[in-house]
């Protein structure tokens, strides 16, 4: 029983930290998702921020820049950046992710 004591808050330690891992990889796939989304309203002339937000949790503070549709040649770029929540308390640390997709513009194949 009192080595299980001793070992106790080593366990809790690295149970904290891959729940921790598991919150970075979330937060690098809702931010694919929503760049992704973003990118796709935003080549058809939608509001490109607002499907960004709306295609990841709420819960995540997320910064979605929709890009601008149409300054690059045809093609519209978003970027979403996602601040990882931090879970282990004396970790001061802040980790963003950060992802991007590009996508044509489809403006004039509205509807077809």
């Amino acid at each position: 029983m009192l080595e299980f004591t001793g070992f106790l808050p080593f366990l809790l330690l690295i149970g904290m930290a891959v729940i921790q891992l598991g919150l970075v990889g979330y937060a690098a796939n809702q931010a694919g998702s929503g760049a992704r989304a973003a990118a796709r309203v935003q080549s058809l002339g939608g509001d490109g921020a607002g499907a960004g937000r709306a295609a990841m949790s709420a819960w995540l503070d997320a910064e979605v820049d929709p890009g601008g549709g149409g300054s690059s040649g045809g093609t519209t770029t978003a970027t979403v950046t996602v601040h990882v929540p931090v879970l282990v308390p004396f970790l001061d640390a802040r980790w963003d992710v950060r992802r991007s997709a590009t996508m044509p513009n489809d403006r004039g194949q509205q509807g077809s």
